[in-house]
């Protein structure tokens, strides 16, 4: 071994001590080891912070300000009312998610199927009061299964396809990797729902819980032509149930209407009186189409143009509220602020929001014009509460949101254009349709993952560059050297899957495609078994978040440990093993 092999063998045992270790975080890590590895010479400080702007650390940053705009349309909400419920069984949740995530993946680039299911598993994870560390491991190992199944699932499929073309004449077709793919996925993803997310140690009970928010009286209003008028109001109740909202009444020309109200027709202008949590409030408005005030209220609240957000302020003894009701110190037209609800605890209140006299102590759930919160904090007199997350589901924008993904994504997975382009294209324009706020841009990206991943591609080039993975090569031909077939098919599966968790995937396909044909060679046999071993291989990267982009993006949000992977990803990553081999040998004869 050469003097560089050596430093980097040693750096990289070092990162993974530590990150096993788990004293510091992750990315400091993975920087300090970038910067002794510049220091000592075996990366060039020119080339030290490639890595930064390397396709893979892109994608993984564009797609979680994607996944925010999703969140933010509406699209996401779309997806769970119609498909999940929060009140399944954390297996069963786990079962339909990973059946979902498998199959759009197999269809779509992996990461694009992460990037569309992630939110949904967050938001459901929320409104059932769990951690999203219990599922979103299970999630991403689900949808980069689903990608061994077709050519364009995965990366290191269309590279297998592109060298076998190079090499034999003639490249993989869509579905050549099914027969292989689909058994290695259906055998892993019926450990993923069955027993893997038992493995995941167990999680904080960090989640923000539905007693954690404060209930709200509320009123929402049914606007001029919807499709609830001339409905009874009972008839809302199971889409109320599904929300977590409680239906109260409801107010007509100052009238209150409460235990009669249910076997009423609604009217246009009707507010519906309601008690709910702040994000169950704003989905049971986003679902049923309903106006958080009446028409003039509303209009002033948008006459910006910039969008609304919610905060969360409680009543002083100072606030010029109290004493008084919202519509005497005339918050609408002074301050385009509208009263969403009003929390008092131990107290009902019988009159309509705006015209409640508030009280010290009250907690008021206020929507109030993009970056104006300050202000109408300080013109109130009120205390904000810490920031929780909540927003405004844009619903309006929800199919432009949901087209402008679809469309990249179709168009990346038949190459029409570059998967990171494509991906910017969509947050450019998510941008410029308003879907997410300019302010909020740079929030949604885990600037940790970003990090580690940006110190971590350099040190994996400069492994290869300096021939420490021919080394390997090398030593893994030697070391096959009069083995059986099938012997030397599990030794390169292995390899190629501990690769995998190391380097990039792609990297990984790159180095260990030619190992493998260079081994049929000397058996004297066909080189396709081969290919399909290493495709599969270098996509089972489960033991680490950088093998593959889609463990990287769970690590934030999952609130994971470099070393937690590794207790569900080394057994799936043995099964993807044991089933692949008999299949490859049935379906690609030597």
């Amino acid at each position: 071994m050469t003097q560089d092999q050596i430093i980097l063998f040693t750096l990289f045992a070092a990162v993974f001590g530590m990150l096993l270790w788990g004293r510091f975080r992750y990315d400091l890590v993975a920087f300090s080891a970038l910067m002794i590895a510049v220091v000592l010479g075996v990366v060039d400080s020119k080339n030290a912070f490639d890595g930064f702007g390397h396709p893979a650390t892109l994608v993984v940053a564009l797609v979680l300000v994607v996944s925010a705009g999703l969140v933010r349309s509406g699209a996401v909400l779309l997806i769970t009312r119609t498909l999940v419920d929060a009140s399944r069984s954390l297996g069963a949740h786990i079962t339909l998610m990973g059946l979902i995530g498998g199959v759009l993946s197999a269809f779509m680039n992996n990461v694009a199927a992460l990037a569309l299911l992630m939110p949904v598993d967050i938001q459901t994870a929320r409104k059932a009061g769990r951690n999203p560390g219990l599922s979103l491991m299970p999630l991403s190992f689900a949808t980069i299964l689903g990608g061994m199944v077709t050519l364009i699932g995965t990366p290191p499929n269309i590279i297998i396809a592109s060298i076998r073309q190079e090499s034999l004449g003639e490249p993989f077709g869509m579905f050549d990797f099914a027969p292989v793919g689909g058994i290695a996925a259906i055998a892993g993803l019926a450990f993923v729902a069955l027993v893997g997310w038992r493995l995941i140690p167990p999680r904080d009970d960090t989640a923000l819980k539905p007693e954690d928010l404060s209930q709200y009286l509320a009123e929402l209003t049914v606007p001029e032509e919807s499709p609830l008028i001339g409905k009874r109001l009972g008839e809302l109740q199971e889409v109320a149930d599904k929300s977590d909202v409680v239906i109260l009444g409801l107010v007509r020309d100052d009238a209150r209407l409460y235990g009669q109200s249910r076997n009423v027709a609604m009217r246009a202008g009707d507010a519906l009186v309601l008690e709910a949590r702040p994000d169950a409030l704003d989905e049971f408005r986003s679902t049923l189409n309903l106006q958080v005030a009446d028409k003039d209220r509303e209009d002033r609240l948008n006459a910006g143009g910039e969008g609304v957000e919610i905060i969360e302020v409680v009543v002083t003894n100072e606030s010029r509220l109290n004493g008084r009701s919202t519509q005497s110190v005339g918050l609408s037209w002074r301050q385009r602020t509208v009263l969403l609800g009003i929390s008092r605890r131990g107290t009902r209140i019988t009159s309509q929001l705006r015209k409640t006299e508030l009280e010290t102590g009250d907690i008021l759930l206020l929507l109030v014009p993009r970056d104006t919160s300050a202000h109408v904090v300080e013109w109130l007199g009120v205390l904000p509460l810490a920031d929780r997350g909540l927003a405004v589901t844009e619903n309006s924008k929800v199919w432009l949101a949901i087209g402008l993904f679809a469309g990249a994504v179709t168009a990346a997975s038949f190459g029409l254009i570059y998967l990171p382009i494509a991906l910017g294209l969509v947050v450019v324009s998510y941008v410029l349709a308003k879907i997410i706020p300019l302010s909020e841009l740079y929030t949604h990206i885990e600037w940790p993952v970003v990090v580690l991943l940006g110190s971590m591609i350099p040190l994996g080039a400069a492994l290869e560059a300096s021939g420490g993975t021919e080394l390997i090569a090398g030593a893994l031909v030697g070391l096959t050297d009069g083995w059986p077939a099938w012997m030397v098919l599990t030794v390169l599966m292995v390899v190629t899957m501990t690769l995998s968790d190391v380097l990039n995937n792609t990297a990984t396909t790159i180095v260990a495609a030619p190992v493998g044909i260079q081994m049929a060679q000397t058996l004297g046999v066909s080189p396709d078994p081969f290919l399909m071993a290493v495709a599969v291989a270098a996509s089972s990267a489960f033991l680490t978040p950088i093998g593959h982009k889609n463990n990287t993006l769970i690590l934030g949000p999952g609130g994971y440990s470099f070393g937690d992977y590794w207790r569900m990803g080394l057994p799936l990553e043995i099964i993807v093993v044991a089933v692949s081999i008999p299949a490859i040998l049935l379906f690609w004869p030597l």
